[in-house]
């Protein structure tokens, strides 16, 4: 199985960016981990800071054998309509994934723009977020 993670703005900061938020752990770090603990998949990871490159990303993998996305959008997760119709033009399953818990946190980040076009939604479970989504994808 093929799997793709891909990560929005500032999650390239993971580690430094707000750690009582975010964690201590990088995402490189974490993604090696991952990899480790599902060693029988092939996962592949992407980050951008720009939203076009996400969706460009998205769009291209109709022409792969990924089969699924793990997508944390970040910020654009709660401002980015081209970032939502992107997902929804896709028939690659997408589970959504912030690693904070965005109903707790600024009013701003309770909607969610991306969630009525995937599959599952997995927020406020840090990092291991990640991991439940490629279970979640697993059992597809």
């Amino acid at each position: 199985m093929k799997i793709l993670i891909i990560n929005g703005p500032n999650l390239n900061l993971l580690g430094k960016r707000e750690p009582s938020v975010y964690g201590h752990q990088s995402f490189e770090e974490f993604l090696e981990q991952v990899k480790h603990q599902f060693s029988t998949l092939e996962i592949d990871y992407f980050q951008s800071n720009r939203e076009g490159e996400l969706i460009d990303q998205l769009h291209q993998t109709e022409n792969t054998d990924y089969q699924g996305i793990v997508l944390n959008a970040g910020g654009y997760s709660h401002t980015s309509v081209a970032l939502a119709d992107a997902v929804a033009a896709i028939t690659t399953p997408v589970i959504g994934v912030h690693i904070s818990n965005i109903y707790s946190r600024e009013q701003e980040r309770h909607t969610e723009l991306l969630a009525q076009y995937c599959i599952g939604g997995i927020f406020g479970l840090g990092l291991q977020g990640y991991v439940s989504a490629i279970q979640a994808l697993i059992s597809l």
